[in-house]
């Protein structure tokens, strides 16, 4: 068998069974009207992210909670219905909250924080979460792999600190593309570099 013939073969294998792994640092979505009181502007797009559609701002928020703040905190486009704060566990105790772990969108009932930008700021009423570890999926690989929108499973992760992680929820959409994404707290537990695969267990 050839070179580029054994390379095709391992592709296809590692598609069938395994999902790469991403870290999503803490991060804050925000309405348009938000985004003209925090910067007089709307959105402007930096780089795409992997998932289709989304992308880094060149914007950046301070994120100020009743303990602590953290600066330089990362905004993600395009623009949202309703603002949203995603932080690890470890950030909510340096912000001094306690963020729910929930699945992205599901913030009601959630602690507030403050955004400043330099045009402005924003008080959140609630809003910020620590997202529940997912996988983002299309609908052709969930097919593949057997798995359905919002199913919960077990994904072993194949990492430098080898572990499985459970309730970890399905994604599935056409707009997706197949990633899992994990929080920092969860990436350095399992001692995750770029490029990592997982599986998810039967």
């Amino acid at each position: 068998m050839e070179q580029k013939d054994m390379e095709t073969l391992v592709n296809a294998v590692q598609k069938a069974l395994f999902v790469e792994l991403e870290a999503s640092g803490r991060h804050v979505h925000v309405t348009a009207a938000e985004a003209q009181r925090l910067f007089g502007h709307g959105l402007t797009p930096k780089r795409d992210l992997s998932q289709p559609g989304q992308y880094l701002c060149n914007e950046r928020v301070t994120v100020i909670g009743p303990k602590g703040q953290f600066e330089n905190v990362a905004v993600l486009g395009p623009e949202r219905k309703e603002a949203q704060v995603e932080i690890s566990l470890t950030d909510g105790r340096s912000l001094g909250i306690t963020p729910p772990i929930r699945p992205s969108g599901d913030v009601t009932g959630s602690p507030g924080v403050i955004l400043q930008g330099p045009r402005g700021r924003v008080e959140l009423k609630q809003g910020v979460i620590a997202a529940q570890r997912h996988i983002h999926m299309t609908p052709g690989d969930a097919a593949r792999m057997g798995v359905k929108d919002k199913q919960i499973v077990k994904l072993q992760v194949y990492t430098k600190r080898p572990l499985i992680f459970e309730e970890v929820q399905i994604r599935v959409s056409p707009d997706f593309a197949t990633y899992v994404h994990l929080d920092y707290d969860e990436a350095n537990a399992c001692g995750f570099c770029p490029g990592d695969l997982g599986r998810i267990l039967p």
